[in-house]
């Protein structure tokens, strides 16, 4: 009876559950002379006491935890050959002690996750009180979430135009991670998806699998680490009627799975993180008026001050040409002229820029030029952006989509391969409507040696080609390196191509 009890006051002592089951097997086996003992759990993994697994005569008693079995207790006789009927009396003992323990156990690890659910949302409340910008408080709630989870991964996705979500963030940071950043997904087949469009939370296993076959057809391999991947929670963000994103953490595979209760704790944090995000994009949007309201101010003065100025000078200058007798002196003239003219259109370039952000949120020059901005963080510099030609009447939105990742991938390898100090992007669309060119220029160091091998190249090669176009990365003039990316569009209508 000492020795029983004994044990049964070392299996509760025990607020680990791996300790404590481990400690179960071992004071079975010790007390009762076994030979071989394991503790199997419902959901998966062992406790395992001695070697190999208990052979013939083992007894089988459940664990259970409250009102439901965790477990079975397997327990092969030591040389006895049998169990007697006091042997199966202690065992039926201990069994109930252990379940006892790991109810308690239980309890107190749930006790432990939401206290850890709590203080990262304090975290997020915290960050949101120190005005931290809006990918800055994105990056805490996927980096709490995946820690506090214990997840292999968090990530953010937030919508992308119609029926799209893209990762904006995917935590911990590395190469894995900077390969799926920017990774777009469809709201439909997916369980992201699936969750942005429900606004209720998914759980799957097998996460990489449906990634991998959800993702065959698209641009770019995936990184080997998603095969791994396996118990996978998607929350959405939601405020009011408003859906955010989702919040993603997954587990690799042979981790225990997420629970009802992981879901549930953290679809609580998921609501406390939401508030965060709104906060920091009404933060975000009063900034922006402040500097769209004086960006305005300065476009106005450009156009009704300066760009009418130079105007009537190359007016003037065109009409001089003409009288000027002296052939070379007319032609020089003239080609002032054709500078001013030239220097107008990089003012009505400049013009747009600065006016797109607020007034054409829905064109295709806003979204490029959002997608310069968003890369400003990365690259340490905002690139400066030129357009040319009808893009919005010329572009489709198939080939829109491509566009706008392949500046984003352009962009990403630049501040990660280039260590360049500024660059530039020119997006055009010829007179007929007929060709799209994307132009990333950088005075970095170059393209480098195995720029083959670069994986941004070869998805940015892929969309060009999915156009009929192609993806050239080369050294540039002055220096650095210039990247072209062309596709082929569909014809415009007469209406189309008159509206330039």
């Amino acid at each position: 009876m000492p020795a029983i009890l004994a044990a049964v006051g070392g299996i509760a002592r025990e607020l680990e559950l791996p300790a404590l089951l481990d400690r179960a097997v071992t004071a079975t086996c010790e007390l009762l002379g076994a030979r071989r003992g394991r503790l199997t759990l419902t959901e998966g993994g062992k406790a395992d006491y001695g070697r190999g697994e208990p052979g013939p005569g083992a007894v089988e008693l459940p664990v259970r935890a409250g009102s439901e079995t965790f477990g079975t207790l397997v327990v092969e006789p030591g040389a006895g050959g049998e169990f007697g009927r006091r042997e199966r009396e202690v065992l039926g003992a201990l069994a109930a002690a252990t379940g006892m323990a790991v109810e308690k156990a239980l309890l107190v690890d749930q006790m432990r996750r939401r206290e850890r659910w709590l203080e990262a949302s304090y975290d997020v409340t915290r960050a949101l009180l120190a005005a931290q910008d809006l990918r800055a408080t994105l990056r805490l709630v996927a980096e709490r979430a995946r820690v506090v989870a214990g997840g292999t991964a968090g990530a953010i996705a937030r919508p992308d135009g119609p029926g799209r979500l893209v990762f904006d963030v995917v935590e911990p940071p590395g190469e894995d991670a900077d390969r799926l950043t920017g990774l777009t997904v469809p709201t439909e087949g997916t369980a992201t998806g699936m969750a942005f469009t429900t606004r209720r939370p998914v759980v799957v296993r097998d996460y990489g699998e449906h990634v991998q076959e959800q993702q065959r057809h698209h641009a770019g391999r995936m990184p080997a680490v998603v095969k791994d991947l396996d118990s996978a929670i998607s929350v959405p963000l939601m405020v009011g009627e408003e859906t955010l994103g989702v919040l993603v953490v997954a587990k690799f595979r042979d981790r225990s799975p997420f629970t009802e209760s992981d879901v549930q704790l953290a679809e609580t944090f998921a609501g406390h993180a939401a508030l965060a995000v709104e906060f920091s994009r009404a933060q975000e949007a009063r900034q922006q008026l402040a500097v769209f309201s004086d960006r305005d101010r300065i476009a106005r003065d450009l156009h009704d001050l300066v760009i009418q100025r130079l105007f009537a000078t190359g007016l003037g200058l065109e009409g001089v040409s003409r009288l000027i007798a002296d052939a070379g002196v007319a032609a020089r003239v003239a080609g002032f002229a054709q500078d001013l003219d030239g220097t107008i259109r990089e003012i009505r370039n400049s013009i747009f820029s600065l006016q797109a952000p607020a007034q054409a949120q829905g064109s295709l020059r806003a979204e490029l030029l959002r997608v310069a901005v968003d890369a400003r963080d990365a690259l340490g510099f905002e690139p400066r952006v030129g357009f040319d030609g009808p893009l919005d009447a010329a572009v489709p939105d198939a080939v829109r989509s491509d566009l706008i990742a392949s500046l984003r991938e352009a962009l990403t390898n630049v501040a990660r391969h280039a260590g360049a100090k500024s660059s530039s992007v020119e997006v055009t669309v010829d007179r007929l409507g007929r060709r799209l060119t994307l132009v990333v220029r950088d005075d970095g160091a170059g393209p480098p040696p195995e720029a083959g091998r670069i994986s941004g190249l070869a998805n940015l090669a892929s969309r060009a080609a999915r156009w009929g176009g192609t993806c050239v990365l080369a050294a540039g003039e002055d220096g650095g390196a210039r990247l072209e990316w062309t596709a082929e569009l569909p014809a415009m209508t007469g209406e189309q191509g008159s509206g330039r």
